[in-house]
């Protein structure tokens, strides 16, 4: 059931799961337009969600679910995918008959009457996203937007409004929410789309390579009719999936631009000259250039995003810079997938050609815990000086998965690594670190909850 939904005044949303980094996120956006009553429930809520929700008047006085919470008095329901399908809160809704939305039907709800533009793809999402977004806004050009991370200058990373022309929106191939098992970027309808690339991952919702294929090949199909698609012409497991669609769609073809290094910057050749960056590495360049092509057909012009990337520094977690000094830079990347990690390795390496590196990689997601998948991290750490893998069997056990054992680990990366499987082994070895180093981090969860940033700030550099 749904109505002809549009932002009106006095609306009363209620979110299922509201402590997820982007429900939070827009229960906020929502909040901040002053004229919709958020209300929410979670049964865990950890911050950064916790003290933003609390701060804002929307952290929920006890955690848990809350039939009584669901009236006839509210005009949607947003579900998120940490709820379960058998959700108490749930379950009343749907018996009264309420509007309930994933998180993605909602944003398109939102935004139907606006051109949707989508960012898609196994990698690259949200720097492309981020790019983008920061052009748009030095050419003063008003959107609507969902990233995937926390940008310099941005109080959410949701907003949704009635006047933006634009809704630029990161796309995920994952599950929209327990009720609804479609991919999230198909529910988008893309006028505008990019694809990054492709590279298996997902494996408890995509068990194999066709089934993960399929969902992009199935956005392709979910684009208006007469849309444009840009896509990265050198990844040609996605370039065969677009020469093969045979949607009504305009396709547009971008590749990795020149560059060169100096003194550890990376410089991309551009025909206005040479244009330094405050980002490292070969698939952020590629980002950029397809932030570019998006750019262009939103109206702006190619010397305006070139000068608007001089001063983009990144999005947060995305190869971010946490602590620089003479004797160590520490870095800390998002990368958890296979491809995700060579390419930062690869990076890293590149930039830091005549220095020692050192890379410590985490172990967090169900897919890369999976003695199945893990297979697909061999050589991905070769290259750093010194390359270790940490990963807590607490979360194995936790995601009800087989032991994964240390040799496992050992053998799938097909390299000399470190394994380590407890915080006080990860703690004294980072503290033991070469006196001169760089330090990569490269983590999609807490570490076991040592605390990263802290040590970045204590550490002598």
């Amino acid at each position: 059931m749904r109505f002809n939904f549009k932002l009106d005044p006095k609306m009363n949303i209620h979110f299922i799961a509201i402590g997820g980094s982007a429900m939070h996120n827009l229960a906020l956006a929502l909040h901040e337009r002053g004229d919709t009553l958020i209300t929410g429930s979670d049964d865990a809520i950890f911050e950064p969600s916790k003290t933003r929700l609390r701060m804002a008047g929307l952290l929920p006085q006890s955690e848990g679910w809350f039939v009584e919470k669901i009236n006839n008095n509210i005009d949607a329901v947003i579900i998120g995918m940490h709820a379960k399908k058998e959700n108490p809160e749930l379950i009343r809704a749907q018996k009264l008959g309420l509007n309930i939305f994933s998180y993605p039907e909602f944003l398109f709800e939102s935004s139907k009457a606006k051109t949707r533009v989508v960012i898609g793809g196994s990698h690259g999402k949200t720097s492309t996203t981020s790019m983008l977004l920061h052009s748009l806004r030095l050419s003063n050009l008003d959107v609507d937007f969902m990233v995937g991370a926390q940008l310099d200058g941005y109080n959410t990373m949701v907003r949704l409004s009635n006047d933006s022309e634009w809704a630029v929106f990161e796309g995920d191939e994952y599950l929209s929410s327990p009720i609804d098992l479609r991919p999230k970027f198909h529910l988008y309808r893309a006028n505008v789309a990019i694809l990054t690339g492709i590279a298996w991952d997902h494996i408890n919702v995509f068990p194999t390579i066709d089934d993960y294929r399929l969902a992009f090949e199935g956005f392709l199909k979910s684009m208006e009719p007469g849309g444009t698609l840009i896509y990265n012409e050198d990844d040609k497991d996605l370039e065969k999936i677009v020469i093969e669609d045979n949607s009504p769609i305009r396709k547009i073809p971008y590749h990795m631009p020149k560059y060169r290094i100096q003194n550890g910057r990376w410089i991309w050749i551009t025909p206005q000259g040479d244009l330094p960056l405050s980002f490292i590495g070969k698939h952020n360049l590629s980002n950029a250039e397809g932030a570019r092509w998006l750019a262009q057909e939103m109206g702006v012009q190619a010397e305006d995003f070139y000068d608007a990337l001089t001063s983009f520094k990144g999005a947060k977690s995305r190869l971010e810079v946490l602590k620089s000094g003479t004797k160590r830079i520490i870095h800390l990347d998002f990368a958890h997938a296979p491809s995700k990690v060579r390419a930062t390795v690869e990076a890293y390496c590149e930039t830091y050609i005549d220095e020692v590196t050192i890379g410590l990689l985490e172990l967090h997601t169900f897919s890369s815990l999976n003695s199945e998948f893990i297979s697909g991290y061999k050589d991905s750490l070769d290259g750093l000086d010194k390359a270790i893998v940490f990963f807590d069997p607490k979360s194995v056990a936790h995601k009800n998965l087989p032991e994964l054992k240390k040799d496992e680990v050992q053998s799938a990366f097909g390299s000399e690594i470190l394994v380590l499987t407890s915080i006080d082994e990860m703690q004294k070895t980072l503290y033991n670190l070469p006196e001169k180093c760089n330090l990569l981090i490269m983590s999609s969860g807490d570490l076991g909850g040592f605390d990263i940033r802290a040590y970045a700030e204590n550490c002598l550099c």
